[in-house]
């Protein structure tokens, strides 16, 4: 009965994983291909965030095709049958997307000086560039080194702060579609809470294994009364 209920465990924790990476895989190919056509797409006189975008010059197709890309690869890279079987494209595609980090990040980097809410939103942004360049670099130093282990760790993470473009763009549809709330406080929200909250997500990841061991050990037994005399 046991042996029943863990195999139902394990293929429902196997069915929940391959959801999950599909659904990561189709929201990174549409927020993507969103970057890769924004500038081709018709914007009018009332879209005030792209006549913002049109004055920060190279700022603009340098964050949005650097992070395109960046976001692009990301399921290639956290594959375990491409890094296990095919390492080469794993390493190729390693080096396009720490290009499309390095561009992406001081693209974005030069827009947070002007970024829509003022300070508000640019810290954030501005704290993110410089967070999502500086992990991906520590990821690829541990790679250099040949410590694969935590060559991973740090890449999880630099995947993480890629995938905010994702939690933005969630965040901003829940905000504005949904909830009908006004642009610039769920703009603001959402610059903090896009890199936020998918950093928090990573460590809890990474973290998973030991917090679930030390949850599922037995506990040892109170001794209250020991030593206690009886009368």
């Amino acid at each position: 009965m046991n042996r029943g209920w863990q195999r139902f465990g394990r293929l429902g924790s196997r069915a929940l994983r391959w959801t999950l990476a599909l659904l990561f895989l189709l929201l990174c190919l549409a927020v993507s291909a969103y970057a890769f056509t924004y500038m081709y797409r018709y914007h009018g006189p009332q879209d005030f965030m792209s006549a913002k975008f049109v004055l920060s010059g190279l700022d603009v197709p340098a964050h949005f095709m650097g992070a395109g890309l960046a976001l692009l690869l990301a399921p290639l890279q956290l594959s375990g049958s491409i890094r296990r079987y095919v390492p080469r494209l794993h390493r190729l595609s390693g080096g396009l997307y720490t290009a499309g980090v390095l561009i992406g990040g001081l693209g974005g980097l030069s827009l947070s000086t002007h970024a829509t809410g003022g300070a508000a939103s640019g810290i954030a942004f501005a704290l993110l560039a410089v967070l999502w360049m500086g992990v991906t670099g520590i990821g690829i130093r541990h790679a250099i080194a040949g410590d694969l282990a935590l060559h991973r760790r740090w890449m999880i993470r630099s995947i993480a702060l890629t995938a905010s473009a994702i939690t933005l763009r969630l965040t901003l549809g829940i905000g504005q579609g949904v909830l009908h709330l006004p642009f610039v406080p769920v703009y603001i929200f959402a610059a903090w809470s896009c890199w936020t909250v998918n950093l928090a997500l990573s460590e809890l990841w990474l973290h998973w294994p030991s917090i679930r061991a030390k949850w599922l050990s037995p506990r040892p037994l109170s001794r209250v009364g020991v030593g206690v005399g009886h009368g």
